[in-house]
């Protein structure tokens, strides 16, 4: 399939083995899509929900990133990894302690809100304008800086021997991993994940999620058109903004960066203006005295495009 010109917002099942960057490449080739972007990376080892952006739908991918987030993580006690996860080399072992849930609770409390996390070793953050994890891989001693994240919920699921099935919903930035080591810690013996699925990303939050197999089952069956019908607008990434409708005259001054004033008044602040077809116009940010200016124009339409809901 060549490239198309579409626009759209898929929500991938990602497979576990697979960069984020590896999976965008593929369904971006699936849907032969000229511009793809992802929302926020997933660890190889994790699957789930991966949102992938075409078309103009790239412009808000950025937004999503800071995006509320839930997991489902399951991880071994006693047995601490260079990158916390079960793809790294065993550096720890220890035995691990008669533990009733009551003590995992408590310690699953201490890591939940605003608290101060220390990032994998093994991550993308950048030191110095590259990765962490490459530094890491030719043996260089480094250590990611702590940074401050919000743990809405981090809550035992099931106890099952020496390993855990927890719930994690957090904001952008937070490393499921690094609250399983730092839980392991608490709990005195170590701890790594050896499962990790994302659940949802805000505003997706009961996702319909497609595999590949799924994918290029209807790709093989059907072709582009069923494809594209799996598309969700790019209206739906922008759920969590407030709407102001705004008349062709508005739209067209919008599109070409000058401020409008539509007759519907708007609260202050940052908005998605949308044409009477419910189609994205722009992100905008309303002024106290009503004026929209645009902050990021959008060029809605093809495959994919379609009235917000």
């Amino acid at each position: 399939m060549g490239q198309r010109d579409i626009t759209g917002i898929i929500l991938l099942d990602k497979p576990q083995g697979s960069t984020s960057n590896q999976a965008l490449q593929r369904v971006r080739r699936l849907f032969g899509a000229a511009k793809a972007g992802h929302t926020g990376s997933l660890d190889p080892l994790a699957t789930g929900l991966l949102p992938v952006c075409f078309g103009e739908a790239t412009k808000i991918a950025g937004l999503l990133l800071g995006s509320a987030k839930a997991y489902e993580t399951e991880c071994r006690l006693g047995v601490v990894t260079d990158t916390d996860d079960a793809q790294g080399a065993v550096t720890v072992e220890r035995p691990v302690p008669p533990l009733v849930p009551d003590a995992i609770v408590r310690a699953l409390a201490e890591l939940t809100g605003r608290i101060v996390q220390v990032p994998p070793v093994y991550s993308a953050i950048k030191r110095d304008g590259e990765p962490l994890y490459k530094l890491a891989r030719r043996g260089v001693a480094v250590q990611a800086p702590p940074r401050e994240v919000e743990v809405r919920r981090f809550e035992l699921v099931e106890q099952r021997g020496e390993s855990l099935r927890l719930r994690v919903e957090c904001g952008s930035g937070t490393y499921v991993r690094s609250l399983v080591r730092d839980l392991g810690e608490r709990l005195g013996c170590g701890a790594h994940v050896t499962v990790l699925r994302r659940l949802w990303v805000d505003p997706f939050r009961e996702p319909r999620m497609y595999d590949f197999q799924t994918l290029e089952a209807i790709a093989a069956g059907q072709g582009a058109p069923a494809l594209d019908a799996l598309l969700l607008p790019l209206e739906q990434g922008l759920a969590a903004y407030p709407q102001v409708r705004v008349e062709a005259s508005e739209a067209a001054r919008l599109r070409q960066g000058q401020p409008a004033r539509p007759a519907m008044p708007a609260a202050a602040g940052a908005a998605v203006a949308l044409d009477g077809q419910g189609r994205a116009v722009a992100l905008v940010e309303v002024s106290a005295d009503g004026w929209l200016r645009a902050t990021r124009g959008l060029n809605v339409g093809g495959p994919g495009a379609g009235p917000a809901v």
